[in-house]
């Protein structure tokens, strides 16, 4: 089976996530606790409107008491495969690529998780936003916190929340929308990304309108509706 073929048929199974899911019905009703996670999302994507139950579960990291309630992993599975896919996609397309490149391993060097979480996950502030269990003492945070948040797993926790953010909207506003923020919002700051494939990486991103263009189409609305739970 092809990479492409492998990549895009994860992501059609993926998109169905079975009951006990990140999509199955909360145990508690979204209010005014919510807001905060919603405003986070809807600061960092303008143009898009989180429904509070998506955005408390995006960035809820299975670590924290309340992921009792609903936790991220469920979207972070769906956004790894979309990531996968998007740009595997765009690796193959680009005329850069060579007959001997290991796509595999230039895929797990470009979107790993603390590559994510350190590129991605701190320009879009996720540390403040979602909420999580760090593995050490506070102590010890306290004492040297810049080294500390590599150790106790901080890159990996927001590299997590990344791929939820990227599966939640994938899931939310669809496909074309998931597409364009790969393109504008996460590839042109994914240093790991191998040098030969930068400009193409940019051309992509110019035509869509650069990393501050628009997400949703003339002819599209966000929407806020409640996430629908899958059986």
């Amino acid at each position: 089976m092809s990479h492409s073929a492998r990549y895009l048929r994860s992501l059609r199974s993926a998109s169905s996530l079975p009951s006990g899911s990140a999509l199955s019905p909360s145990r508690t009703i979204p209010g005014a606790n919510d807001r905060a996670f919603v405003e986070h999302l809807n600061g960092v994507f303008p143009e898009l409107q989180f429904p509070p139950e998506l955005a408390r579960r995006i960035l809820t990291h299975g670590s924290h008491p309340t992921a009792i309630n609903g936790h991220n992993a469920g979207m972070s599975f769906l956004g790894r495969r979309v990531l996968e896919s998007y740009l595997l996609l765009f690796l193959q397309s680009s005329k850069a690529l060579q007959p001997n490149d290991n796509i595999d391993a230039i895929i797990t060097r470009t979107i790993g998780s603390y590559t994510l979480g350190d590129h991605i996950g701190r320009r879009w502030g996720l540390g403040r936003g979602m909420r999580w269990t760090p593995a050490a003492p506070a102590r010890r945070l306290a004492e040297d916190r810049e080294a500390s948040m590599v150790s106790v797993g901080l890159y990996k926790v927001q590299g997590d929340a990344v791929a939820a953010v990227m599966g939640g909207i994938f899931h939310q506003f669809g496909a074309t929308v998931a597409h364009r923020v790969f393109h504008t919002r996460v590839l042109p700051y994914l240093e790991n990304l191998p040098e030969q494939f930068i400009a193409d990486a940019q051309s992509i991103c110019e035509r869509m309108g650069g990393t501050e263009g628009k997400l949703l189409l003339d002819n599209a609305t966000p929407t806020a509706e409640p996430v629908a739970a899958t059986n």
